[in-house]
């Protein structure tokens, strides 16, 4: 039975992994305030999808360390198939970022500037230019044969689903070491304060550092490429991916 002071030990050093472990994977900030920019998200939406993924990253490999601690797993077994997890999270955000960008790209195109004509009742004529977008609503017979503008709203519905499946698929492979040492010494608590602790300390780096840098990117102000957001936030996604699969 582990002691008080073992398991305090313990969880300080869980939570200090697991704040290095968040700070150093960009796959933990970058996607979030990517989609956040992107997707015109509220700050509060941003902070829940960002602990929702982050609690769902951490169960994912809590759920895989219980279920081998409970069949007698070996610790080389569990980390190779956390590894085997962590290769398929990195092609599902690679591939996440890839059409997310393919989508970006083929709305930039499409929300290219164009111009309108209104005639007044003195016979008065003119034109402005502007983008297509979700926001402007023409008030003539060609918008409501248009009806809503392309995407954007879906999009904003199933992205943090796929972010969040992304994240449960990922592994925090430094837990299933961390989970071991308690779990033979056969004390649950000690256990339980290691997965507290982790968890705690993840989804508060997370949601710190996605909002410090979605507070940073709010002072960029760009409109000329604002047609080109979704294309960004998957480029952004996309690069992520590549550097989690390669160790780049």
């Amino acid at each position: 039975m582990a002691t008080s002071s073992e398991m305090l030990v313990l969880s300080l050093t869980a939570a200090s992994i697991g704040t290095v472990h968040t700070l150093l994977g960009p796959d933990h900030s970058i996607p979030f305030v990517a989609m956040s920019r992107a997707g015109n998200w509220s700050a509060r939406r941003t902070l829940w999808v960002t602990a929702g993924c982050g609690l769902g990253h951490v169960a994912g490999s809590v759920l895989i360390g219980f279920l081998g601690l409970a069949l007698g797993v070996a610790v080389m077994k569990l980390e190779a198939f956390e590894s085997l997890r962590g290769d398929t999270a990195a092609w599902m955000l690679i591939a996440f970022g890839l059409a997310y960008l393919t989508w970006g790209i083929v709305q930039a195109v499409r929300n290219l500037p164009h111009a309108h004509s209104h005639s007044h009742a003195d016979g008065t004529v003119h034109g402005h230019p502007h983008p297509y977008d979700a926001a402007h609503r023409h008030l003539h017979a060609v918008d409501q044969a248009e009806g809503a503008a392309p995407g954007a709203a879906v999009a904003s519905v199933w992205t943090p689903w796929l972010l969040f499946l992304v994240f449960v698929f990922g592994p925090c492979e430094p837990l299933i070491p961390l989970l071991m040492y308690p779990a033979a010494k056969a004390s649950p608590w000690a256990v339980a304060a290691v997965v507290a602790a982790f968890t705690v300390a993840t989804v508060a780096t997370m949601t710190l550092t996605v909002m410090v840098m979605r507070f940073g990117v709010s002072f960029l102000h760009l409109p000329q490429l604002g047609r080109f957001r979704h294309a960004f936030a998957g480029l952004a996604i996309l690069v992520c991916g590549v550097l989690v699969k390669y160790g780049l």
